[in-house]
């Protein structure tokens, strides 16, 4: 039986209302093989004293200041042992408990496992599924038209990923995913809603910044005239997205 062990990283920093809902998540998986990392920005508004409720369950726990998410998230990965890593952060959930049993017992030994996302606000309602559909099949040219795969709801071989790049403040993880989609043999699309993502985010209050750094990674991965190009069509998509879902609340 495929049994491989999954590290799950959890960063945190001052989010006492929503890392209880996230480390739930985690420990409530039926799959028992999870090593639970928790990088912490040396939070002062209670979240500690959640963590520690369940410091009896998590493997590593790190509490230190840090340059930023991406600085965090690599030591996450720095101390992860795990022959999977997945990145769980505060606010985002498992999309249920045997969500992990049942991406394993997709198919042995792949790459990349990943699967579909659904958007919840604060209150932790439904906001439907993520504008950017996971593809079908999904290859590392899948990104040139955004980022259609969650960093929530993909499943990657430890040896395959690199740490964050800190060139980028906001858009990172579309670069790391690339590096290890790039190497992958075997990707698998597991059919079915993986993960609960919680809308916001950093990256939606910075957005000029989050596409700039966005079109410059793209940019080197797929060329200047084809990324420009292809930013035609995202924008295309993003207007009818906007105006189908207008229609729909009309």
């Amino acid at each position: 039986m495929f049994n491989p062990k999954l590290s799950v990283i959890t960063i945190v920093y001052n989010n006492v209302r929503d890392i209880e809902r996230t480390m739930l998540s985690v420990l409530g998986q039926t799959y028992t093989n999870i090593e639970y990392i928790i990088v912490d920005g040396l939070s002062n508004d209670g979240t500690l004293q959640v963590i520690q409720k369940y410091s009896d369950r998590v493997s590593k726990l790190i509490s230190e200041k840090d340059k930023g998410i991406y600085d965090a998230m690599n030591k996450g990965l720095a101390i992860a042992t795990g022959d999977y890593v997945i990145f769980m952060n505060s606010g985002d959930e498992f999309y249920a408990p045997d969500t992990v049993a049942k991406v394993f017992a997709t198919s042995p030994d792949a790459d990349i496992y990943y699967g579909e996302t659904e958007m919840i606000n604060d209150e932790g309602q439904s906001l439907g599924q993520r504008r950017h559909k996971a593809p079908e099949v999904f290859t590392w040219l899948d990104f040139k038209y955004g980022m259609s795969i969650s960093h929530q709801a993909i499943y990657i071989k430890r040896t395959l990923t690199e740490p964050y790049d800190m060139r980028y403040q906001l858009s990172a993880d579309i670069d790391w995913i690339i590096k290890a989609a790039k190497k992958a043999k075997k990707i698998v699309n597991v059919n079915s809603y993986v993960a609960k993502y919680l809308v916001g985010g950093m990256s939606k209050k910075k957005h000029r910044q989050s596409l700039q750094e966005r079109f410059n990674i793209m940019k080197r991965y797929y060329g200047l005239i084809p990324t420009v190009l292809n930013h035609f069509v995202i924008g295309f998509n993003l207007g009818w997205y906007w105006l189908k879902n207008k229609r729909t609340n009309d």
